[in-house]
């Protein structure tokens, strides 16, 4: 089928549905946190551009609308469980990586095997881009959490997932982390104010940890 079997398949990212099996106030799919990510990258890019670092623009926004594209094959499986052990990470992100290395065979033409094989790959690594993909990823996390925590929502699987992002983030080492962390996290924490739930102590305690 060629290349358009892949576009044709960038309509299953609407269907998958982010943190599945609890109670939302706003469904997420994979495709608009795809969208959300890059939007997070590109002024966490700026930011570190600011500060006089070397940004591959190309390859950031490569990985980033990419870096979920194998949920395609195995769906969105919550963070808790994912990270519950690096030998589980790890052979999920095998099978993940297998069935993305097998649809690019299948359907791909030889001349653009490569380039869907760089465009597709797992992002996160020690790059600036890579560690700006995992900021801006995290982001994306902590903005969904605290959108259902902001309702009222008391689902434990919130208060987790927003507390994994905020230490994920905090000991990241860029430019833009400082900034998220001294400009944007304290705007956010004072918008939740009046929330039921307590954010500014759960935030307290996962910068504390």
């Amino acid at each position: 089928m060629g290349i358009h079997a892949y576009f044709q398949s960038l309509t299953d990212l609407e269907r998958i549905i982010r943190c599945p099996g609890k109670f939302k106030f706003q469904e997420h799919s994979v495709a608009e946190h795809s969208w959300k990510v890059v939007q997070y990258a590109k002024t966490l890019a700026d930011i570190e551009e600011s500060h006089g670092v070397a940004v591959d623009w190309k390859k950031l926004y490569e990985i980033t609308s990419s870096h979920d594209y194998g949920e395609i094959f195995i769906g969105d499986i919550k963070t808790p469980v994912k990270h519950y052990s690096m030998e589980l990470r790890s052979m999920l992100q095998q099978v993940e990586e297998g069935m993305v290395a097998h649809f690019i065979d299948e359907h791909i033409p030889e001349e653009f095997k490569s380039i869907f094989r760089r465009q597709l790959r797992e992002g996160k690594d020690d790059s600036v881009e890579g560690q700006i993909l995992e900021v801006a990823d995290k982001m994306d996390q902590i903005y969904e959490a605290f959108a259902e925590l902001q309702k009222g929502n008391s689902e434990q699987e919130f208060v987790v997932m927003y507390r994994h992002a905020l230490i994920k983030i905090k000991g990241i080492r860029l430019h833009c982390v400082d900034y998220f962390l001294q400009h944007i996290l304290p705007d956010l924490v004072s918008e939740g104010a009046r929330s039921q739930i307590d954010i500014e102590q759960i935030t307290k305690e996962a910068l504390a940890a």
